[in-house]
């Protein structure tokens, strides 16, 4: 109440106090002032005094209500402290879980494998922005004008995805070209060599192939440029293949001797003739004949051996050529290699080279032993290394017909093999963490603006499997293959081979590979922080 006389006075001498404008005053005029400043000043002392009195009074009565309620002020002064702490701890619990859910994404409950399970979250509205993600992903990608509406309305924290999938260098032209080219080659060569071993006692070449990254629509950094296709051998008339697994080899990289047996063909009639049976016409007519078995050309005992293999095919080849439309506009070089036969195919600046592996199937499946050599530095020569390829590539083309995106899953190893390079783990590795993921996050989240999502999936798993040193094989003792993937029956129900038994084994080896995750880990935070 004491400052209203005070705010009173001083309102007033603005109002009434003459303001000079220079020395025009005359001394009536300073005389007034002179008096009103002296008056304003005696006031002003009475007011101040005044008010130092009740300040006495009140810092009296705050004392004494402390002393008498500080149990009160205590609880108040705890409860605000709780207050800022809980308020900390709650952002900094929003900031860690956004984080998890960026870098670990759930996926329903499924199970990885039988040790490494990805967790389900249990916050609801995670759970309804999860099933929207779904809904949006799974119904729309089909039209491309309604999948970029949809983008284009969906929120920021995707964009920075789509960005980047949409900025990934994209070989697929390329790739396209090449395997064409190749395909077209081989279709060529096949029909010729059909006819060129109807009648003899040599393998019979069937359809090609087409295996590897190439034909997969992806290439990574260290791919080498060469288009790989897998020429299956079917046994001559008269001939068995029988495959006996090497017993010596490691059970990761298996390796089978293809034994031929011959066979009688007595019963058998060919272009109204008896055909000649090797176990039961004589050495002289079968020589008179110019008949010889297998055995006696391609073989090392009673095993089919890979260099003589290799060899006869590529006089195969260069007997062919000038017999194929493709020797008019493509010049054919070989190149030298024992296990397989490779070809450099030149028209003026544009190159292709296409090396053609040789394979017996395992029965009716999907799976083949071929003269591909595996990481082993040496392989006797009549041994044949087991190849997963053509499963793991029938694979991919049935992901790509359910996946929204038909080509984000292939993004994703184009990502982590090219542009995140030399991080210390192979390609096969990351193709097979990819099919892994492939098989536990429900295909209908694989689109463009879930591309980060599945790009910090990829990364868990490869972070749990870094923390178990396990990272079972793809295809052997796998349940989860698609039906219309063909595998031998015994080979389901084997024990899937780790992959990491190698970390397992060398602790220094697993540390550097924990350190080279936590690298690759913040480079692919900055590079979608960047995008």
């Amino acid at each position: 109440m004491a400052l209203l006389p005070l705010l009173v006075v001083l309102v007033q001498s603005l109002i009434q106090y003459p303001q000079p404008a220079g020395d025009g005053l005359d001394e009536a005029t300073h005389q007034r002032m002179k008096e009103r400043q002296e008056l304003l000043d005696h006031e002003m002392a009475r007011l101040l005094q005044e008010l130092e009195e009740q300040d006495k009074g009140w810092g009296a009565m705050l004392s004494g209500a402390l002393q008498q309620q500080w149990p009160f002020w205590v609880l108040a002064g705890v409860l605000l402290l709780l207050d800022l702490w809980f308020s900390c701890r709650r952002r900094s619990g929003e900031a860690s879980n956004n984080d998890v859910r960026e870098g670990e994404d759930s996926v329903d409950g499924q199970e990885v494998w039988t040790e490494v399970k990805v967790q389900e979250s249990s916050n609801a509205s995670e759970q309804r922005s999860r099933e929207k993600e779904d809904h949006d992903g799974g119904k729309g990608e089909s039209g491309s004008g309604g999948m970029k509406d949809r983008e284009k309305s969906g929120y920021a924290g995707n964009e920075q995805g789509i960005r980047l999938v949409d900025r990934i260098d994209w070989p697929v032209e390329d790739l396209e070209r090449g395997c064409s080219v190749t395909a077209e080659l081989m279709e060529s060569l096949t029909r010729v060599f059909v006819d060129s071993v109807s009648n003899s006692s040599y393998p019979v070449p069937t359809e090609a192939i087409g295996v590897g990254s190439a034909f997969e629509g992806w290439s990574p950094r260290d791919w080498d440029g060469v288009y790989r296709v897998l020429v299956p051998l079917n046994p001559p008339p008269g001939h068995a293949f029988h495959l006996e697994l090497n017993r010596a080899g490691q059970v990761a990289a298996r390796t089978f001797n293809v034994c031929v047996e011959l066979v009688c063909t007595c019963e058998k009639e060919q272009l109204a003739e008896k055909p000649l049976c090797f176990l039961h016409h004589s050495r002289k007519e079968l020589r008179r004949k110019q008949k010889r078995s297998l055995l006696g050309t391609l073989c090392t005992g009673s095993y089919l051996d890979v260099a003589k293999t290799s060899h006869w095919f590529c006089q195969l080849v260069r007997s062919s050529w000038l017999q194929v439309p493709q020797w008019h506009s493509w010049h054919l070089a070989f190149q030298p290699c024992s296990r397989s036969c490779r070809l450099q195919l030149s028209k003026g600046r544009e190159s292709l080279t296409v090396e053609m592996l040789f394979g017996v199937r395992r029965g009716d499946s999907d799976i083949f032993v071929v003269s591909q050599p595996t990481k082993a530095t040496m392989m006797a020569s009549t041994a044949w290394a087991e190849m997963y390829a053509v499963a793991e590539a029938k694979f991919f083309q049935h992901i790509a017909r359910q996946l929204p995106c038909e080509s984000l899953h292939l993004k994703c190893l184009q990502l982590f093999t090219c542009i995140l390079r030399d991080t210390g783990f192979s390609s096969s590795t990351w193709k097979t963490v990819v099919m892994h993921v492939l098989t536990t996050v429900p295909l209908s989240r694989w689109h463009r603006r879930a591309f980060a999502r599945r790009l910090w999936d990829i990364m868990a798993y490869l972070d749990r499997c870094l923390q178990l040193t396990h990272l079972r094989h793809f295809v052997l003792g796998n349940e989860r293959l698609p039906a219309e993937i063909s595998l031998p029956p015994a080979m389901r129900g084997v024990v899937p081979p780790n992959l990491f038994e190698h970390l397992a084994r060398d602790p220094a080896a697993h540390r550097e590979a924990r350190q080279a995750y936590g690298r690759l880990r913040f480079r692919l935070g900055v590079l979608l922080s960047s995008h």
